[in-house]
């Protein structure tokens, strides 16, 4: 397998963090974009990709790039592309994708186009009139942005955030992926300690415990690729060996999740025992406001009711205000919250040293991280911009004191409607003020005629 171009989407927010893991495992020609990140690479690369991205949604290879500003071009784009070199007779190949500032803004009729013109394609290199797509599953994802339009196989298969550890779930849970993004942006230690005092089903948890001890997130589960017959199968038992190899034991790590609901807290105990973890993981049933720490160092990430679907709206800003009171600055300990209320800080009662953008599913959210131990100027509320209205005209709003001019007691009359004898030259008055207008230069030798 020669070098392709590799596109790993992720959520708005983290592509510096996707960034970040590619090049750490070693990948090349790694550049950013909104929502996606690119980089290059063989079937090492692609394998090593999926196993180590804990921020990225999908690893998608890029068959081809080309303008598609009518269904014509993108039938004949789709058709020339090699499709054959990866899809085989009997192999399944499902269309999804989106479509963004573009013409063709139909994604049912884009995705039909698409399927046709594939079938076309492999029809007639298989010169077969049926296809049964009983084979391995090639998924075709495509985006039209801003009538470019990227053809690509969906190199994951079940998208990255899907473990394999989470047998089940609480209701409104954190994407795995997201939970991992917190713990990279609060830069845990891998001898730190972890608390999340709402934890739910535990992913925080297990995310950073995965993180500080270099678990491979993808190592337990399977991927599309693995079965394409342009992918060696001993590859991916090299990079899955790499892998192993570099995990830590030993190293002191503890994360702590407490709940006030007993059956998050046993869900949470039996996510960390399905991800092996259940030796650096504890959970209990706690509240917030008991909420303590003991050990010298540590951070404390959480991601907090919202008041949009667990709690109503002041429920969750007590919450705020109760985290505010039992998360005091120590040396040493971090706070990360994710929230979406743009009041938190004025709750919380400080004002928070670094702020981050994220999304939680369609919810647009703030990171706020805090680990200044000195005094922090409290936060203050936020302000309406008053509306600037014009300026008081006319003499009737001038203040008495305030010279009037000649015109002050007359009504203003419209520029059509001044003296006549203003515009036949009667100018005594002008006259007065400023003396008599020169007489006009005449032709000659630069002197004026009386």
């Amino acid at each position: 397998m020669s070098a392709y171009t590799f596109v790993a989407p992720c959520l708005m927010g983290v592509e510096s963090l996707v960034a970040d893991e590619l090049r750490a495992q070693g990948l090349e020609g790694v550049r950013s974009e909104n929502g996606r990140v690119f980089f290059t690479g063989d079937e090492s690369a692609m394998a090593r990709a999926c196993l180590w991205s804990r921020c990225a949604e999908r690893v998608l290879l890029q068959l081809g790039q080309f303008p598609a500003r009518s269904f014509e071009e993108l039938f004949q784009g789709v058709m020339a592309l090699p499709l054959e070199e990866w899809i085989g007779q009997k192999d399944a190949f499902p269309v999804t994708g989106s479509c963004l500032n573009s013409q063709l803004h139909s994604v049912p009729d884009c995705q039909k186009i698409i399927k046709k013109a594939a079938v076309e394609r492999l029809r007639r290199t298989y010169r077969v009139s049926w296809f049964e797509e009983t084979g391995y599953v090639h998924p075709i994802r495509f985006l039209l942005l801003k009538d470019q339009c990227s053809i690509m196989l969906d190199v994951t298969g079940v998208p990255l955030h899907k473990r394999g550890y989470r047998r089940d779930s609480v209701e409104a849970p954190i994407k795995e992926t997201l939970a991992a993004s917190l713990c990279a942006i609060s830069r845990l230690r891998h001898d730190g300690t972890l608390i999340d005092p709402f934890c739910g089903s535990g992913t925080i948890l297990i995310e950073g415990a995965m993180m500080a001890r270099q678990i491979a997130p993808g190592l337990s589960r399977p991927f599309a690729a693995e079965h394409w017959r342009q992918c060696h199968e001993k590859v991916w038992q090299e990079e899955r060996e790499r892998a192993r190899d570099m995990q830590l034991t030993g190293t002191g790590f503890q994360a702590y999740g407490y709940d006030i609901d007993p059956a998050a807290v046993e869900l949470a105990a039996q996510n960390a025992a399905g991800a092996g973890l259940s030796d650096c993981i504890r959970v209990a049933v706690r509240a917030i406001k008991d909420f303590q720490h003991e050990t010298p160092f540590g951070c404390v990430i959480t991601n907090p009711p919202y008041g949009e679907r667990l709690l109503d709206r002041e429920q969750a800003r007590e919450l705020y205000r109760q985290m505010g009171r039992v998360f005091t600055p120590q040396r040493g300990w971090s706070y990360a919250i994710i929230a979406p209320d743009e009041e938190f800080e004025m709750l919380f009662g400080r004002r928070a040293d670094k702020r981050r953008k994220l999304y939680n599913g369609m919810i647009k959210c703030q990171d706020y991280l805090f680990y200044r131990t000195g005094p922090a100027p409290a936060p203050q509320p936020r302000r309406e911009t008053p509306r600037r209205d014009k300026a008081p005209m006319g003499p009737s709003r001038r203040p008495d004191d305030r010279p009037q001019g000649r015109y002050a007691g007359e009504k203003k009359r419209p520029a059509f409607q001044k003296d006549a004898a203003f515009h036949k030259g009667a100018h005594s008055d002008r006259d007065a003020r400023f003396g008599k207008k020169p007489a006009p230069y005449r032709s000659g030798k630069g002197r004026r005629d009386s």
